[in-house]
């Protein structure tokens, strides 16, 4: 929920009350749930280029690998930016085992990494996959592991084989394996349906949490990725819910009188931030308990305070306020009657601001030379840097690796996702075949 002025465009309105906020959704243009798809814009200057050889298949004659496991490897670690894998048909050989390869035939193709590897069908619903990752130049293996799952986690394990891989060359942890919460809308004979939807890290497999002929919007998850609190219109009243993604179960945990929004977990799970203008039809912001329903006020100003987001100790939030004259971040102890302190001072505009996972950035919307764009800042010394440049970027969230942002942009009149490093070096496009997307969210790493 953005309460607060920017230009009018179709999901981005500016939205003082319930009425207008409903409004902007209804009236903006058709979304589809068509499947996402990465687009890189800009990667780094010189991508390290590799060779990842197609796995052999091993099982019973007559069998079908379900997932290309290699293709998808090749597939996470180029949209990376970081990397350029060589075609298959520029390989001089295939190997799958260790001792089929030879170092030479790599270092004359000038590729510096070189993975192989085997997938194993060792049930009828039993898969093993094995890889080697090689420093061609050291002519060394790096790291070699063998990995066992079932059929329907096949994908999810090809992704992860990316993480380690992604790890053990960069020294990041990979976030191929997670996933991104996003909004869409679909218009069938002038009628509106919104979803949202749940995709795979690399805008596959998606899968719709929620659908309804009335407002959804936004998503928020759970600090062990299990739940999803989100904000539903039906019955024309924001009313707050969480819902388990496993099972499908949701509880309405909030249906105040007035504004119900922007739902946050705390870092343990146990309590939601959210936006109540309650009878008064002020907004501020409130702690929920989700085990006792206890509510208590963080804020009490005649200003608009909206959008709170936990910082990672969870003892204070971050949130946006006017109260200043324009949207401005400020910071607030997690106890009633704390008072507030302004967090940042560069531009007339910072709002929807998120906290990088070591907690030493928010990832803010700032208006620049009349666009708003996604920066980051510094809360300890208010240094901002500006880092998309679209014309009215916003919703930013980190990917568990505090390496990414992603967020939401308009490209030829559409809604789109896109994404940014936190240098600003790799920029990508997370696009749709039809219509539009916005609010994205980034899951935490899953827990045991």
């Amino acid at each position: 929920m953005n309460l607060f002025a920017k230009p009018e465009r179709c999901g981005y309105r500016v939205q003082w009350t319930a009425a207008l906020l409903a409004l902007s959704v209804l009236l903006c243009g058709s979304i589809a749930t068509a499947q996402l798809r990465i687009e890189i814009r800009r990667g780094v200057e010189r991508p390290v280029p590799m060779a990842i050889v197609p796995f052999s298949w091993e099982a019973p004659p007559g069998t079908q690998v379900p997932v290309d496991v290699s293709g998808v490897i090749t597939a996470d670690l180029a949209g990376s930016g970081r990397f350029d894998p060589i075609a298959e048909r520029d390989m001089v050989s295939r190997p799958t085992l260790p001792e089929q390869v030879d170092i030479q035939d790599w270092q004359l193709l000038k590729v510096e990494v070189l993975v192989i590897g085997r997938v194993i069908q060792d049930a009828p619903d039993r898969y093993t996959v094995i890889f080697q990752l090689y420093d061609v130049l050291r002519g060394e293996q790096l790291v070699g592991y063998r990995l066992t799952t079932p059929g329907a986690d096949l994908r999810l394990t090809a992704h992860r084989v990316s993480d380690m891989i992604y790890e053990e060359l960069t020294g990041i942890a990979g976030v191929f394996s997670t996933q991104v919460a996003y909004v869409s809308e679909q218009r069938d004979n002038g009628q509106q349906r919104f979803q949202l939807i749940v995709a795979d890290a690399d805008g596959h497999n998606p899968q719709v949490v929620a659908d309804s002929p009335d407002p959804l919007m936004s998503p928020s998850w759970s600090p062990d990725g299990r739940r999803l609190a989100y904000v539903s219109f039906e019955g024309n009243q924001s009313a707050i819910y969480v819902q388990t993604l496993r099972t499908g179960q949701r509880e309405r945990v909030s249906a105040r009188e007035g504004i119900n929004g922007s739902p946050a977990f705390s870092p343990v799970g146990r309590r939601l931030a959210l936006t109540l203008s309650r009878d008064a039809g002020n907004l501020d912001i409130f702690m929920l308990d989700l085990s006792t329903q206890v509510l208590i006020r963080l804020t009490n100003n005649p200003a608009i305070d909206t959008e709170a987001t936990w910082a990672m100790d969870g003892q204070s939030l971050y949130f946006t306020s006017d109260r200043s004259g324009g949207p401005q971040i400020y910071r607030v102890d997690a106890r009633a009657g704390a008072q507030a302190e302004r967090v940042t001072f560069e531009g007339s505009y910072n709002a929807r601001a998120r906290v990088s996972p070591d907690g030493r950035q928010l990832a803010v919307v700032h208006q620049d030379r009349g666009n708003y764009r996604i920066a980051v800042v510094d809360p300890r010394t208010g240094l901002t840097q500006v880092l998309s440049n679209g014309a009215l970027d916003e919703s930013p969230s980190f990917a568990p690796n505090g390496a990414v942002i992603i967020y939401a942009t308009r490209d030829a009149g559409r809604g789109v996702l896109s994404s940014v490093s936190i240098d600003g070096r790799i920029q990508q496009q997370i696009a749709t075949d039809a219509g539009d997307v916005r609010e994205p969210v980034w899951s935490p790493y899953a827990r045991p």
